[in-house]
């Protein structure tokens, strides 16, 4: 019986030791995987990823109610509209009926964004950030029929 308690409390250490400790400066946990890609002009190949609440895919598409890569990849097919290092903000336009909507695409081509929170690996680029509709909170439904 003296056996087995000295040989649970090794293996509860054993456990105690093998979890890894927390560490402040880990990225974020995000989908890397690619929804949507287009290539701009100048020949970048630029990802939407799955992402999460904070980028990517999951965050605008709830968040700014753009549902259709199209849309995105139609502001991605112009020229960059603004440029910070590997920041790039691209413009573009949705028409329908009369109806005119300006969208901003925001573009992170780097490996990493600027807070160092997420990587998209080496030799990859984290894409884009966010979309939505200049000038409104959420965008008009009808841009994604």
């Amino acid at each position: 019986m003296r056996m087995m308690s000295v040989v649970a409390a090794t293996v509860v250490a054993a456990v105690l030791v093998a979890v890894p400790v927390s560490d402040a400066s880990a990225e974020r946990y995000w989908n890397k995987k690619v929804k949507c890609e287009e290539t701009d002009p100048d020949g970048r190949v630029i990802p939407t990823r799955h992402g999460n609440g904070d980028l990517g895919w999951n965050h605008f598409s709830g968040k700014h109610n753009i549902r259709k890569c199209r849309i995105v990849d139609a502001a991605l097919a112009g020229k960059v509209d603004k440029k910070n290092g590997g920041r790039l903000e691209y413009h573009g336009v949705a028409l329908k009926h009369g109806k005119r909507v300006d969208i901003v695409v925001i573009v992170q081509y780097a490996r990493r964004t600027a807070d160092g929170e997420y990587d998209a690996g080496k030799g990859k680029r984290i894409g884009v950030i966010t979309a939505y509709c200049k000038g409104v909170n959420k965008c008009p439904n009808w841009i994604n029929e």
